[in-house]
């Protein structure tokens, strides 16, 4: 004689408006911040205004995608503000021309290798930072503080405190272009939201995709399970740092480029803007959760609501207390979202 077991149907899942509302917090936003000053000013909702501020926001977003690679994997990246100063002034340097005493002479790069250049140096100050944290087993909040500090010193010994000035080149010297990143458009979209376009899609297809993007999720999820696994976590924690630092230095390089300029004050507190992006977008700052279409809709929520503020003529100070209570409303929504237990490998 044989049992008959008999399963129960499941029963269906019943939609949880709070939990959706949780889940999908920043697009919502951005979509009630673009609602409310559509109606304060009628210059707000336009396309020029919307690429202008797109423009804008593309610097936050390139920075963000960086600290999120960061964050996934259980770090902090406080330097990365001071990172993009110095990369700006590396180039703002470069464009001024490299003068070589023994030889008497003055070299004027032209500008790729100019952003070359610059790019390698902000990859290899990220390099230190993840040199320090993964091999010296230094805290990311104490080692990228540090960095942050010294990048910081360095832009102003470099330039004593002043600003390069005119980088848009000289035909005569064959440096021209550096304005590109900054000014020129291709079918109407800024070059700069076009980069931002270009890095989000590489690091989510990275993500999404590649064995690297496995292993950051585990790593940060659980670093000892995952090493345990076979997982390179070292070389993916001074990956991710390096990659972090390049990114700032694109940052640096579109900033530079929109003002023809360069100085060592550039991207203060640019660290704090790229947190909250990121931790706007869902991510825990716990490690292994988190995606760049999250992250990008932080970044657009903060830019478009700092240039909504400027534009019904809220001073910008105010900028840094909304900024500031964003990351803690973030932060707690994200602890509704996630629970406050501890991470299950």
């Amino acid at each position: 004689m044989s049992a008959t077991t008999t399963t129960a149907p499941a029963k269906p899942r019943s939609l949880n408006i709070g939990r959706l509302l949780l889940e999908g917090r920043a697009f919502f936003a951005l979509i009630a911040i673009i609602a409310v000053f559509s109606v304060l000013s009628p210059n707000y909702f336009t396309v020029g205004n919307l690429l202008i501020m797109s423009s804008q926001v593309a610097i936050y977003g390139i920075l963000s995608v960086g600290m999120l690679l960061v964050i996934l994997n259980g770090g902090i990246d406080l330097s990365v503000g001071s990172i993009l100063a110095l990369s700006g002034v590396v180039a703002g340097a470069l464009m001024q021309g490299v003068e070589i005493d023994a030889l008497g002479v003055i070299l004027y790069p032209p500008v790729w290798a100019v952003v070359v250049l610059t790019l390698c140096v902000g990859a290899a100050v990220g390099a230190v930072n993840g040199v320090l944290v993964a091999i010296f087993k230094v805290p990311p909040f104490v080692a990228t503080l540090g960095v942050m500090y010294v990048a910081r010193g360095v832009a102003l010994l470099m330039t004593n405190g002043l600003t390069y000035n005119n980088l848009r080149g000289s035909e005569a010297l064959g440096n021209t272009g550096f304005n590109w990143l900054g000014f020129y458009r291709i079918g109407g979209v800024p070059i700069s939201v076009i980069v931002l376009a270009v890095v989000a899609l590489a690091a989510g297809l990275m993500l999404a995709r590649s064995a690297f993007g496995r292993w950051l999720y585990a790593s940060g999820g659980n670093e000892r399970a995952a090493e345990l696994s076979g997982v390179p976590v070292r070389r993916v924690k001074i990956t991710v740092y390096a990659v972090s630092g390049a990114l700032a230095a694109v940052a640096g390089l579109v900033l530079a480029s929109q003002l023809t300029s360069a100085g060592p004050t550039a991207g203060t507190t640019y660290e704090l803007t790229a947190i909250a992006a990121v931790v706007i977008g869902g991510a825990a700052l716990t490690g292994g959760r988190g995606n760049v279409r999250g992250t990008m809709l932080g970044a657009f929520v903060i830019g478009f609501l700092s240039a909504g503020l400027v534009i019904i003529g809220i001073s910008s100070y105010w900028q840094t207390v909304f900024t500031g209570a964003v990351i803690v409303l973030a932060v707690l929504m994200n602890s509704l979202q996630y629970g406050g237990g501890p991470r299950k490998g």
